[in-house]
């Protein structure tokens, strides 16, 4: 490779000119930054994702089963009786999700309420776990049914359980005639007791959302064994994938299973979206630093332009000559790369596991008390690869160059 180390010989030369080093090194140092913030910003929407994942709602279940029309599913409670016989189910409980308007003396708000059916917190998920006051309850002792809010709801309507007055929910009436006169009668109502306030973390969910018995919520929507889906909780030593596909088959089309990851696609999507178009970003950011190696392979062309001239005398080719400056403009970015490389991981390395950067004054104050970072591999093979790309461009700019002044 008589090319390769003529131009290997070029790049660990003194130039006659201390500028030119200096250039160089800039032009390499740019490179770098540039690959160094690619990795680093990779590896913290990594760690936001992996975030999110360990932060999803704790009021999702394990699996769950709802029609893909978002239609309420028919005799919901046969299909989680024969669900729960599938190896690997623990529990299976038909549950409703609608929206509805909650109304107390110290005020109103739409709110979307979960009915889940008795025993639900000690079947499928412990919601007694999630208050933050009260308790969860389907039925007070004053035989009033009980509600547990969300704390926005609670903290909005100023509601504090088992004092606060009863709260009246409404939801529009799915069957019968409506009178125009008395659009109060358009809507079907009832009377319940805030029994607890939870809070999930997830500030969808803590926003507005409520939790009612399912015999309420059928009463109210005028359903008798409907639900719009069946929350699966599984046994521990089962294989969620295994189980997931048995149920997919057990249900047959139209009906989806989803895990919790599944549940949360969107937000996932929108994380690999943010991601990406940042990688993007920063790749332009790469190409406008490789101008700076434009320029710096313009010098080194000018200034061994006497010894392109010899080489062309002794025999060399004007492709040959081209292929020397082509390796070296290649050896200049990939080297930059795999300092911006190396750069990346340590900084990336010293936030996982030193978490040198937080988040607020004071921890315990946000979700989390630094930013989160992981990094991977697979995001490192992809930045070096772009550097290699960038790299294959540079070795064209680089052999233009030399073919015009050979």
């Amino acid at each position: 490779m008589f090319p390769l180390r003529i131009a290997w010989r070029y790049v660990k030369a003194r130039k006659s000119h201390r500028a030119v080093n200096i250039i160089a090194w800039i032009a390499v140092g740019g490179v770098a930054v540039a690959v160094a913030a690619m990795v680093v910003v990779l590896s913290i929407y990594n760690g936001f994702e992996q975030l999110s994942a360990q932060r999803m709602s704790r009021m999702d279940p394990q699996l769950l089963v709802q029609r893909t029309d978002g239609r309420m599913i028919e005799n919901a409670d046969s299909l989680a009786a024969a669900l729960e016989r599938i190896a690997g189910v623990e529990a299976a409980d038909p549950v409703i999700t609608e929206r509805a308007l909650i109304m107390t003396d110290m005020g109103q708000m739409p709110v979307v309420f979960k009915a889940v059916p008795a025993g639900y917190d000690r079947r499928n998920i412990a919601l007694d776990s999630l208050m933050e006051a009260g308790a969860y309850a389907t039925q007070t002792a004053s035989g009033y049914p009980a509600a547990a809010v969300s704390v926005g709801v609670a903290n909005k309507l100023a509601v504090i359980p088992e004092q606060a007055p009863l709260a009246n929910i409404y939801v529009p009436r799915r069957v019968g005639r409506i009178n125009p006169a008395n659009p109060g009668a358009a809507f079907a109502r009832e009377s319940m007791v805030v029994s607890g306030v939870f809070r999930t973390d997830d500030q969808d969910v803590d926003a507005d959302h409520i939790i009612i018995p399912l015999a309420v919520a059928r009463e109210l929507l005028d359903y008798d064994t409907q639900g719009s889906a069946v929350d699966l909780r599984l046994s521990p030593d089962a294989s969620a994938v295994k189980v997931q596909r048995a149920v997919q088959d057990a249900v047959g089309d139209g009906i989806s299973v989803q895990n919790r990851l599944e549940q949360r696609s969107e937000n996932f999507r929108m994380i690999a979206i943010e991601k990406w178009v940042t990688f993007m970003m920063l790749l332009m950011v790469l190409v406008i630093a490789l101008f700076n190696i434009v320029s710096t392979l313009s010098l080194l062309v000018i200034e061994k332009r006497d010894n392109m001239s010899t080489l062309r005398a002794i025999g060399a080719t004007r492709h040959s000559v081209g292929s020397i400056f082509a390796w070296q403009g290649f050896i200049v970015t990939v080297t930059g790369g795999v300092i911006g490389i190396v750069l990346g991981v340590a900084l990336a390395l010293t936030q996982e596991y030193g978490h040198v950067i937080t988040l607020g004054s004071r921890p315990g104050t946000a979700v989390v008390d630094y930013y989160p970072v992981s990094l991977l591999v697979t995001d490192l093979l992809i930045v070096f690869a772009a550097v290699l790309a960038v790299s294959l461009l540079m070795t064209l700019v680089a052999r233009l160059l030399a073919a015009k002044n050979s």
